[in-house]
C-alpha cells in the first residue's frame, strides 16, 4: 500500500491514533493537550469509525480528577478507554492512576508533557509532569517528534491491550504537540491486524457485569495487602518484551527502526548523552555534525521509560564509552539527581568498569534547546573533571550550575529554506502559517516543519511563527536562527524587537506597513537600514492594513501577507499557490459563511499587486543611530521587564530573578510596556462630550479616562492639551474636565467610540493611531497629577470613573468583555482588596510575566492578586480570607485591651472612632488611618501598653476592612470549581465572588462547559450543545443566605454598580455573575460591539438580569428582584449574529432547527421561574 503523507502536529498525529483503539474517551479541556481531544470529538461527530467499527464516545467531564475516574469506570465496564491531558491536570489524575494500574486495567494517557506550576505557571513543555507519575504503575513510553507521536501511540495502545498494564504515552508540549512536520500517516487497516483480539476479548470477559458479577476493590488489611501489591510483578516484567514485540511489528509496516533504547551514532563513541523528548532530534543533528568532524560521539534515546529494562538499555551502549551525560527536562529540588539520571546511575551500579556518569537540565518551560548547548554538553564530558548536575540554555551566576554557551552552529539539512513571521495574537499570522505549511507539505513533495511562539498576552500578543520547508526531512525541533525570509506583519515592531537577527546575506525582508517608501527613512531605525543595506537584503512593503481595511477585515491581515510570501518565496508556482489558499479559505472560514469567504479570497487577489519593493539607498550602510533619552524607571523595568520585552529575556541570568525566587512581582509594569498595537485609538471631541464618563467606564484595558484639573493645571498643561468646564453641579466649581486616551496602551476595540451616548453626535471617534500618538504626553501629564477628592458618589457610573482603575493596561483581547467588570470592581473597593484568582484567562492577563495590571493608588495601597490553581480558587479565596479574619480579631482583641486599659482620652475617642467604623466599608480605611496616626502619636503610660501598642503597629495592616474577593470564569466557577465554591458560599462567611461567565473556557481554546446554552458550538460540542447552561446563581440562592446577582454592563450599568455596592457590603457571602462577550464566541458584529453585545443579550431575554439580596428578607421584603424587562427582540436573532450558533446550520443542518427551538425554550423557561421568583 503506497505511503500516505500528511503535514499536521503531535497532537494531531497522537490523536489519529488513539481514536483508532478507543471506544470512550473521557477529557478535560488542558493546554496543550485539549486539541488531541478536540479531534477525537470532531472526528466522532463526523462520523469517523474506530478499529472496532463505532464512533468514539467522547465524555467531558468536570475536572481532569473526574475525567481520570470516568476513565477508571468505563475500563471496569470493559470498554477500551483513554484521555488526554497534561501538567496539573495530570497530577488529578494519579490517584485514579493508581487504581487504575493496580487492576491492571488497558489504558492509555497521550500526555504533552508540560510544566507544572510552582512559583509560577507556566502552560509551556517540559517533563515535570510526567516525572511525577513514575510510580503509580503506569508503564512510560516516551516519543521524540510529531511522526514517532503517532507510531508510538500505536505501540502504547497494542501493548496495553496484551500486556494488561496501563500506559502514560507522552511526548514534550508544544514543542512536539504544536510542531507541524510532514509524516506518514498509520493506517488503520494495518493497525487492526495487530490487535490482540484474544487479549481484548479477555479484557472484556474482566469486566464488572451482573451477569457474571465480582467485587473488586476490596479493603484489605495487613496480612494480605503487600502479597497483592507483589503479585502482579510478572506483568510487569513481561511488558519490555510485548513492547518490543509491537514496536517491530510498527518496524516492519514502516520501514523505521524503534527499539526501547534507540542509539545514534559512533558505534565506538567514547561520549553518550542520554535523553528523552524532541531535543533527542536536536542531539542526532549534532552527533552528526562532531563525528564528521572526527569525534566519537553519541546518542541513547529513550523510549520505554518504565519499567526500566536495565539488561536492554546497557546493551544499547557501546562498550567503548567513557563518559556519560543524562539529560532531564525537569527539576526535582532537594533530590540527589533527576529521574532519569537516578536511573541509569542505578543501571550501571554492578557493572564493572562503570563509564563517568554526569546529569544536568535542559528546557525547563519550553526552554529553546539548540546544537550549542548540545556541543556544550559534550565539551563537558571531554574535561578532566566533568561538572555534575548542571544546565543547559541559561546562564546561572548564583549556584554556577550552567555550562559555558558554544557558538552557534546551523545543522538544518543543505537545501532548507528556513522563515520566521513576527504577528500580532489575532491577526491571523499562526493560522496563515498553518495553512502554508499544510499547503506546501500536502500539496508538494517537499518536507515542512512549523513551530510557533508566543507571548503570554491574549489576543495581542507577539506571536513568531518558525517555518522551515525542504526536499530533505526537518527535524531541527528548535527556534530558527539563521532565516532566508523575514515577515513583519505589525508596523511598530521596527523599533521593538531586533526583527532582523539571523536573516542571511541576499535574504527577503517583507514589512506590513502604511508607511510610503520616503517615510520609511525616517521611521526604520538606523540599526534595521544598515543591516538591510550592509548584507543586501531585497526589502519589500505591503500596505495590508489598508487592504484590509477597504476588504472589510478590520485587522485580520492573516492572507494577504501568506499570498505576499508566497509571491516573494517562490517555493512552489504562484499561481498554484493562490489555488490552494482560496481552497484552505473555504475549509478555514467556511462555517463563518460565505461573506467571509468572498472576503478572504478579495484578499488573496489584491496582494500580489501591492507589493512594494524597496531601492535601498547606499547612505544606509552608515546610517547614524539617533540619540534616545533614556527614561529614568525602577530597576524592575531596566533588568528585567524591557529585556523580556525585546524578546531577549532568554539571555536574563539567574542572578536577575533571585528577588523574585518566590514568584513574588512587583505592581503596575504594565504601564511601562507601551505596545501601541492599535490600528486605530479614540480621539476626543470636547465640544460634543456630555461628560457622562461611560467610555471609561466600559473601557477593556483603562485606556481612556477622565481627569479634573484646577485652573492652574490647565495652564500647564503640554500645547494642545484639551479640556472644557466641568459640569455636575457646585462640586464642580473651578474645575476643568477632560477625557485622555493612553493611545500606546489601547488595544483599539473601539467599544468607548459605540457607547458614547451623545445627543451632539459621537464624542469619540476612532483615528489611524500614527495621527494620535501626540496624545502620550498629553494622557502622562493628566495621570501624573495631584490626587483630588471625588466630587461625587462612586455609586453612580460617572462618579466611579472620577477613582483611579487600579487594573490597567492588561494584555486581554481588545473588546474583553471580562476586563470592564474587574477594573469597575478596584475602582470601587481596591485600595483594600485581596483577590485569589482562578487559573484561565483572567489569570493570563492578570499574571503575564512580567506584565501585571494590578497596580497602586496614589497611597500605595491596592489590590493584592495571587493564583493557586483552576480548580481551588474558591477555597484559596477562602483561606485568605481566613486567616485575615483571624489576625485581624487579635488587632480587635488588642484594641479594646488598650483601650480600657490607657488613660489617654484622646486615643481612646480615636478608639471608639475605629471600633463604630471598622466593618463600614465607606468608613473603615478612614477609621483605620486615623487610629494608626493616634498610635504613632501615643506615649504608652507602662511597659505592657508599650507591648500593645508596638503590636498593633506591627499589626497595622490589618486595621482595614479587607474586600476579599474570589474571581474566575466559567470553567471554574461552572465546573472544575464547582465543588469548592458550593462550599465557600454554603460556609457563610463574607467573601466576595466574581464570575466572569464567558459560556465557555475561553484560555484552552473555546471547550464547552456547563455555562454554555444549548445549540451552541465549542470544542466537546463539535456538533452543538445538546443540554442547557447551569443556572448558577439559583443554586447559590437556595441556601437563602447567599447574596446573589446576575449583570451585564452592557445593558445596565446602573444595576451592576448596585450590584457591586450591595455585594460587597453584604455581610455574608455573595456572587455575581457577568456575562462577558469572548473571541471565542465568534461576534459578527466584531468584539467593537461587545458591549452592544451585552445589551442585545438582555433585550432579546437571552441574559437575565437580577439581584438576591438575603437582608430584604428581614425587612419583610422579597429577596429577589428581576432588574430585566419583557424582552423584546428575538433570542434567534441574537443567536444568529454570533457564529457559535451560525454554524451549526452547516455542521448539523439537519439537528440546527430543533436544538435553535430547544435553546429558545430553555431561555423562556429560565425567565419564567425569575419571574414568578419576583412575584413571590
Amino acid at each position: 500500500m503506497a505511503k500516505i503523507m500528511k503535514t499536521m502536529d503531535g497532537n494531531e498525529a497522537a490523536a489519529h491514533v488513539a481514536y483508532a483503539f478507543t471506544e470512550v474517551a473521557a477529557i478535560y479541556p488542558i493546554t496543550p493537550s485539549s486539541p488531541m481531544a478536540e479531534h477525537i470529538d470532531e472526528w466522532s461527530s463526523k462520523g469517523r469509525k474506530n478499529l472496532f467499527g463505532q464512533q468514539v464516545k467522547v465524555v467531558e467531564m468536570q475536572s481532569e480528577a473526574g475525567a481520570s475516574g470516568a476513565v477508571h469506570g468505563s475500563l471496569q465496564s470493559g470498554a477500551l478507554t483513554s484521555t488526554f491531558t497534561a501538567s496539573q491536570g495530570l497530577l488529578l489524575m494519579i490517584p485514579n492512576m493508581y487504581k487504575i494500574a493496580g487492576e491492571l486495567l488497558p489504558a492509555v494517557f497521550h500526555v504533552s508533557a508540560r510544566a507544572l506550576a510552582t512559583n509560577a505557571l507556566s502552560i509551556f513543555g517540559d517533563h515535570q509532569d510526567v516525572m511525577a507519575c513514575r510510580q503509580t504503575g503506569f508503564a512510560m513510553l516516551a516519543s521524540n517528534s510529531v511522526q514517532q507521536a503517532m507510531d508510538l501511540a500505536a505501540v502504547a495502545h497494542l501493548s496495553a491491550i496484551k500486556g494488561r498494564v496501563p500506559f502514560l504515552h507522552f511526548f514534550d508540549g508544544f514543542r512536539t504537540s504544536h510542531e507541524y512536520q510532514k509524516i506518514e500517516v498509520l493506517d488503520y487497516a494495518d493497525l487492526k491486524k495487530l490487535i490482540d483480539m484474544d487479549a481484548v476479548k479477555a479484557f472484556r470477559e474482566r469486566a464488572l457485569k451482573p451477569e457474571n458479577p465480582a467485587t473488586r476493590g476490596t479493603a484489605q488489611n495487613p496480612d494480605i495487602y503487600f502479597q497483592g501489591r507483589e503479585a502482579a510483578n510478572k506483568y510487569y516484567d513481561a511488558i519490555p518484551e510485548i513492547v518490543e514485540h509491537y514496536m517491530n511489528e510498527i518496524n516492519k509496516i514502516t520501514g523505521r527502526n524503534y527499539s526501547l533504547f534507540n542509539y545514534y551514532g559512533a558505534k565506538d563513541a567514547e561520549y553518550v548523552i542520554i535523553a528523552m523528548g524532541s531535543v533527542c532530534d536536536t542531539i542526532e543533528d549534532t552527533v552528526d555534525y562532531l563525528n564528521k568532524k572526527g569525534e566519537k560521539v553519541g546518542l541513547l534515546s529513550v523510549h520505554l521509560y518504565r519499567p526500566f529494562a536495565i539488561d536492554k538499555f546497557l546493551k544499547a551502549i557501546p562498550k567503548t564509552v567513557k563518559k556519560i551525560a543524562v539529560l532531564d527536562r525537569t527539576k526535582e529540588p532537594g533530590a540527589a539527581g533527576e529521574p532519569l539520571y537516578e536511573d541509569v546511575r542505578t543501571a550501571y551500579y554492578d557493572v564493572k568498569d562503570k563509564p563517568v556518569i554526569v546529569g544536568g537540565r535542559y528546557g525547563l518551560g519550553s526552554k529553546d534547546t539548540t546544537p550549542a548547548q548540545i556541543i556544550s554538553v559534550y565539551e563537558n564530558l571531554k574535561m578532566n573533571e566533568s561538572k555534575n548536575h548542571f544546565t543547559v540554555g541559561i546562564v546561572d551566576d548564583v549556584t554556577f550550575t550552567s555550562l559555558p554557551k558554544h557558538e552557534e552552529i546551523d545543522v538544518t539539512p543543505k537545501g532548507t529554506i528556513s522563515c520566521k513571521f513576527f504577528g500580532l495574537g489575532s491577526d491571523g499570522t499562526v493560522g496563515a502559517n498553518k495553512s502554508s505549511v499544510k499547503i506546501i507539505g500536502d500539496k508538494t513533495d517537499m518536507y515542512a516543519q512549523a513551530y510557533f511562539a508566543y507571548d503570554s498576552k491574549k489576543s495581542g500578543g507577539v506571536t513568531i511563527s518558525h517555518l522551515r520547508f525542504g526536499h530533505k526531512p526537518i527535524k531541527s525541533p528548535y527556534l530558527i536562527m539563521n532565516a532566508d525570509f523575514i515577515a513583519c506583519h505589525q508596523p511598530t515592531y521596527v523599533n521593538k524587537y531586533d526583527l532582523l537577527d539571523g536573516l542571511k546575506k541576499n535574504g527577503t525582508f517583507l514589512l506590513n506597513s502604511y508607511w510610503t517608501p520616503e517615510e520609511l527613512e525616517e521611521k526604520l531605525p538606523a540599526s534595521m537600514k544598515r543591516y538591510i543595506a550592509q548584507n543586501n537584503i531585497n526589502f519589500y512593503t505591503i500596505n495590508a492594513i489598508e487592504i484590509a481595511r477597504k476588504i472589510g477585515l478590520g485587522g485580520r491581515i492573516n492572507m494577504i501577507m501568506q499570498t505576499a510570501f508566497f509571491k516573494l518565496a517562490d517555493i512552489i508556482p504562484f499561481e498554484d499557490a493562490v489555488k490552494y489558499l482560496k481552497e484552505s479559505v473555504v475549509k478555514n472560514y467556511g462555517l463563518k459563511g460565505e461573506k467571509v469567504v468572498n472576503m478572504n479570497n478579495a484578499a488573496i487577489d489584491a496582494a500580489a499587486d501591492a507589493l512594494v519593493k524597496v531601492n535601498v539607498p547606499e547612505s544606509w550602510k552608515n546610517a547614524k543611530d539617533t540619540a534616545v533619552e533614556e527614561k529614568e524607571v525602577p530597576a524592575f523595568i531596566k533588568d528585567i521587564l524591557m529585556p523580556m520585552n525585546s524578546l531577549k529575556g532568554d539571555d536574563l541570568p539567574v542572578s536577575k530573578l533571585v528577588d523574585h525566587v518566590d514568584g513574588t512581582f512587583p505592581h503596575g509594569t504594565a504601564r511601562y510596556e507601551k505596545r501601541a498595537i492599535a490600528v486605530t485609538v479614540p480621539e476626543w471631541d470636547a465640544d460634543k462630550c456630555i461628560q457622562c464618563n461611560q467610555c471609561s467606564f466600559i473601557c477593556p484595558h483603562a485606556v481612556i479616562r477622565p481627569f479634573l484639573l484646577t485652573d492652574e493645571e490647565l495652564k500647564a498643561a503640554p500645547k494642545g492639551f484639551k479640556a472644557v468646564k466641568a459640569i455636575g453641579g457646585k462640586a464642580f466649581e473651578g474645575l476643568n474636565f477632560t477625557i485622555q486616551v493612553s493611545v500606546e496602551d489601547c488595544t483599539g476595540c473601539g467599544n468607548c467610540a459605540d457607547v458614547c451616548p451623545s445627543n451632539k453626535g459621537k464624542a469619540l471617534v476612532m483615528k489611524p493611531i500614527g495621527g494620535q500618538m501626540h496624545e502620550a504626553e498629553n494622557f502622562k501629564y493628566a495621570f501624573e497629577l495631584p490626587h483630588k477628592t471625588n466630587p461625587m458618589s462612586t455609586g453612580t457610573v460617572k462618579g466611579s470613573q472620577f477613582e483611579q482603575p487600579l487594573l490597567e493596561f492588561s494584555g486581554a483581547c481588545a473588546g474583553c468583555g471580562e476586563t470592564p467588570y474587574v477594573k469597575v470592581i478596584t475602582q470601587l473597593f481596591g485600595d483594600r482588596m485581596s483577590i485569589a484568582n482562578a487559573t484561565g484567562c483572567s489569570s493570563i492577563w492578570g499574571a503575564s510575566a512580567p506584565s501585571t495590571p494590578y497596580c497602586k493608588n496614589y497611597a500605595g495601597h491596592g489590590p493584592s492578586w495571587a493564583n493557586s490553581l483552576f480548580e481551588d480558587n474558591a477555597e484559596y479565596g477562602l483561606g485568605m480570607y481566613t486567616g485575615t479574619k483571624h489576625i485581624r480579631a487579635r488587632v480587635i482583641d488588642l484594641v479594646n485591651e488598650l483601650s480600657a486599659k490607657s488613660s489617654n482620652e484622646a486615643l481612646k475617642k480615636e478608639i471608639e472612632n475605629y471600633m463604630a467604623k471598622k466593618d463600614d466599608s465607606n468608613e473603615t480605611r478612614k477609621a483605620s488611618d486615623e487610629l494608626i496616626k493616634a498610635l504613632e502619636a501615643y506615649k504608652p503610660e507602662n511597659d505592657e501598653l508599650k507591648e500593645i501598642t508596638a503590636e498593633l503597629l506591627e499589626k497595622k495592616d490589618f486595621f482595614t476592612k479587607r474586600s476579599q474577593w474570589i474571581i474566575g470564569g466559567d470553567g471554574w466557577a461552572y465546573d472544575i470549581g464547582y465543588g469548592g465554591l458550593d462550599h465557600v458560599l454554603a460556609s457563610g462567611e463574607n467573601v466576595n465572588v466574581f464570575v466572569v461567565d464567558t459560556e465557555v473556557y475561553s484560555n484552552t481554546g473555546g471547550q464547552s462547559s456547563k455555562a454554555t446554552p444549548t445549540a451552541a458550538i465549542a470544542q466537546f460540542a463539535a456538533s452543538g450543545k445538546k443540554t442547557k447552561k447551569k443556572d448558577l446563581g439559583l443554586m447559590a440562592m437556595s441556601y437563602g443566605y447567599v447574596y446573589v446577582a446576575q449583570v451585564a454592563m452592557g445593558a445596565d450599568k446602573n444595576q451592576y454598580l448596585k450590584a457591586l455596592k450591595e455585594a460587597e457590603s453584604y455581610n455574608g457571602p455573595s456572587i455575581i455573575i457577568a456575562y462577558a462577550p469572548c473571541i471565542n464566541q465568534g461576534l459578527k458584529a466584531g468584539m467593537g460591539k461587545s458591549q452592544a453585545e451585552e445589551k442585545k443579550a438582555v433585550e432579546t431575554g437571552y441574559w437575565h438580569l437580577f439581584r438576591f439580596d438575603p437582608r430584604l428578607k428581614a425587612q419583610g421584603k422579597n429577596p429577589f428582584q428581576l432588574d430585566s424587562k419583557e424582552p423584546t427582540g428575538s433570542v434567534r436573532d441574537f443567536m444568529m449574529g454570533e457564529v457559535r450558533y451560525t454554524s451549526l446550520l452547516k455542521v448539523k443542518p439537519e439537528s440546527a432547527e430543533a436544538l435553535y427551538e430547544k435553546a429558545e425554550k430553555d431561555l423562556k423557561e429560565r425567565y419564567d421561574i425569575y419571574k414568578k421568583l419576583a412575584n413571590l
